[in-house]
């Protein structure tokens, strides 16, 4: 792949950084597991899979992934959010959903017998936790011991402006950033790339509840301890509904929303909630297949070389190689996953909207919906662009974020 030219934006001014060692002791004695330490300099808890990835700029933010603790769940009782609520009492049809989510209702029954025989007499992996159920959603987001080591790559240096937290889209992980995290740091933006809970590369051995709950009071924690200061938030696709279910339960957290080509209007994972969990287990058993990531590729962007597309699957991909990817995807899945339909109009936040005018994925005119919704949103189109348009445009994107997050 072509090296991606950097020249356009103003350097930034980096203040004296220090690099982190592979271990550093702290609070009450949890050690944060930080850069390299592994063969290519690459963190010892990524999958033995990076190493087969070409692409340098995935490469390089590989090396930059770190684990921070990040407090656990200790029996949190939660009001019902508006995403809950709809579970329970739908009113709009079901309008769109991730593409992902789509594949899986038309190719779970091919994988379904080999999933029977692999999980028959399985155990509930879900001991250590409890997730009380009402009508109305989750009640109480069950107990967990200590803190989760949680995936992220932090910044190199510290501004006086709020700083930009990345999302990313469904099952996916902050390698989504590879090609527009450099451009941000050279734009002097303080820029963190976040793991969203059951995604990424966090250390999820004692595996919590992934529901939209947990995912929100993880990523509230991780803002609590270590950011502490409203951010610009972005989310792309999927990555959008979070920000959006996050920033109008902690607004407090957030100055202003970024969504690019957001898919916010699907009433959660639809059927799919409802399926048997034998069933579900064999729809996510192919979201990590190859075949499967190609032919996401082929929608997402246009005309890239098939040597590309293969390696971009396998940056796509490399999360589903940690150990508890398939539960937590699973219990995503079933538990119903984003509806944040009538939260939108509940956002203060100023929001930018990017829309890429080729995205085959979610409509431009959900887009075009989005913005007449929101009670203070604009919109910016970017041409020649797909459905990730922070990767496959990432100057212009990362220009759009920049001028976004500095302005007034």
């Amino acid at each position: 792949m072509a090296a991606l030219r950097l020249g356009s934006l103003a350097p930034a001014t980096l203040t004296p950084i220090s690099v982190t060692k592979k271990c550093e002791r702290f609070n009450g004695g949890v050690k944060v597991v930080g850069d390299g330490g592994g063969d290519n300099g690459f963190p010892p808890f990524l999958p033995k899979e990076v190493e087969k990835i070409k692409d340098p700029f995935a490469r390089n933010l590989a090396r930059r992934i770190k684990r921070l603790p990040v407090e656990g769940f200790h029996a949190v009782k939660c009001c019902p959010s508006a995403t809950d609520r709809n579970h329970a009492n739908r009113s709009e049809p079901h309008h769109e959903g991730e593409l992902r989510d789509l594949i899986l209702i038309s190719v779970t029954a091919l994988a379904t017998a080999y999933i029977l025989r692999e999980y028959r007499g399985k155990k509930a992996f879900f001991t250590p936790f409890e997730v009380r159920e009402t009508k109305f959603g989750a009640e109480e987001i069950g107990c967990s011991e200590g803190y989760i080591m949680s995936s992220c790559v932090q910044p190199l240096i510290q501004t006086d402006a709020n700083p930009v937290a990345l999302l990313h889209c469904f099952d996916s992980s902050c390698l989504e950033w590879r090609r527009a995290y450099p451009l941000l740091e050279e734009a002097g933006l303080e820029a963190w790339a976040l793991d969203v809970l059951g995604w990424g590369f966090s250390d999820l051995g004692r595996l919590p509840p992934c529901n939209v709950a947990s995912k929100r009071y993880h990523l509230y924690q991780l803002w609590k301890s270590y950011i502490k200061r409203p951010v610009v938030l972005v989310g792309p696709s999927l990555g959008a509904a979070v920000a959006i279910d996050f920033a109008v339960n902690y607004p407090e957290a957030v100055e202003k929303l970024v969504l690019i080509n957001p898919s916010v209007y699907a009433e959660g994972t639809g059927n799919l909630a409802k399926l048997p969990k034998v069933v579900a287990y064999a729809g996510v058993s192919l979201l990590k297949t190859l075949p499967l990531r190609l032919y996401a590729n082929l929608l997402a962007f246009d005309g890239i070389p098939l040597s590309k597309s293969v390696d971009w699957a396998n940056v796509g991909r490399l999360h589903c190689h940690m150990p508890w990817w398939k539960e937590a995807t699973v219990n995503f899945m079933v538990s119903g996953g984003y509806n944040v339909v009538s939260q939108i109009k509940q956002v203060n936040q100023k929001t930018l909207i990017i829309c890429g005018e080729n995205d085959k994925i979610v409509s431009n005119q959900l887009a075009m919906r989005l913005l007449f919704e929101l009670p203070n949103a604009s919109m910016q189109r970017v041409p020649d662009s797909g459905h990730l348009t922070h990767v496959d445009k990432p100057r212009h994107v990362v220009k759009l974020i920049a001028d976004f997050a500095r302005a007034e």
